[in-house]
């Protein structure tokens, strides 16, 4: 079975009408809408950004009854394959990410994809490693519930590892799980700094099955090396006694270290962050500080 983008919702809704019934172990494929749910285009500009209608935002394919998934159940889905669009985009919106007192102008890069990389600035490619921004069940509350917040039930997690090959585990809160998803990048670092990545529509194919009465407490993701990043990077770091604020000072120096050694605009390094580098908890161990690090691989100041 194969499902269009068109078929989407905005919101999590327990009360939603399957667009079909699933058979556990069956494999189907789903298109995703890009996170703008299309009201960013090829062609924008920086200046479409501040018009986006929040409403629209995060768009998922859906929803899927799966048969048999009780409340209690555990929702196990494995991630066959993603493929993505030949275009996505990348923004700074005004009010959102993590360093949003630092960059409160609109600023928009729009990446072409070819031949496993993204183009998001003029000669900087970044490599494609496609995956699901957004993907849950429906919560057993009454609804409807906002998607981009996450929560127990999956939704807008942005795991950079629920990509081709990953396994994910999510509670089943309603009869039939009420399955979604959508908001496929083809490239985000962990954290995704500046709130998006290389944002593009997708292709993912799919096979759920069930496991009765084996609801984990939160989601759980069995990761695959095709997911994975290595080699040589630099990290900046950020110490203190509050994880966010150090992860504010580790994104706020990488993304002044970008700048410094390549002469990109503070917009674009910060863009450059959000798809690229990865942020990780370093240490938690030795109070009263913490350590929060960004790294980013060093063959960007190349």
């Amino acid at each position: 079975m194969h499902f269009k983008r068109t078929e989407t919702h905005a919101a999590w809704d327990r009360t939603l009408p399957p667009l079909a019934v699933i058979t556990p172990g069956e494999e189907f494929t789903v298109d995703t809408a890009d996170a703008s749910a299309g009201q960013l285009t090829a062609a924008s500009v920086s200046a479409d950004v501040p018009g986006l209608d929040f409403t629209q935002v995060n768009p998922v394919t859906g929803p899927f009854a799966i048969e048999g998934a009780r409340p209690g159940d555990a929702l196990v889905i494995d991630i066959l394959d993603v493929s993505v669009a030949s275009w996505g985009w990348t923004a700074n919106i005004p009010g959102f990410g993590l360093l949003a007192e630092d960059f409160p102008d609109p600023h928009l890069r729009v990446s072409s994809i070819a031949d496993g990389r993204a183009e998001l600035l003029p000669g900087v490619f970044v490599p494609v490693v496609p995956m699901i921004g957004t993907i849950g069940v429906a919560p057993p509350e009454p609804g409807p519930h906002p998607m981009v917040p996450p929560s127990r039930w999956g939704g807008n997690m942005d795991i950079r590892h629920v990509g081709p090959g990953a396994r994910l585990v999510l509670p089943v809160g309603v009869e039939g799980a009420l399955l979604s998803l959508g908001d496929a990048h083809a490239a985000m670092g962990d954290g995704e700094v500046a709130g998006t990545g290389v944002e593009t529509e997708s292709t993912v194919r799919l096979r759920v099955t069930v496991l009765q009465d084996a609801a984990p407490v939160t989601p759980i993701v069995e990761t695959d090396a095709r997911t994975q990043r290595t080699g040589a990077a630099l990290a900046t770091t950020g110490v203190g006694p509050d994880l966010m604020a150090a992860a504010v000072e580790a994104t706020r120096a990488l993304v002044g270290e970008i700048s410094r050694r390549t002469g990109l605009p503070a917009e674009d390094a910060y863009l450059l962050a959000s798809v690229a580098a990865d942020l990780k908890i370093s240490e938690v161990v030795d109070m009263p500080n913490w350590v929060v690090s960004a790294h980013l691989a060093l063959s960007y100041f190349d």
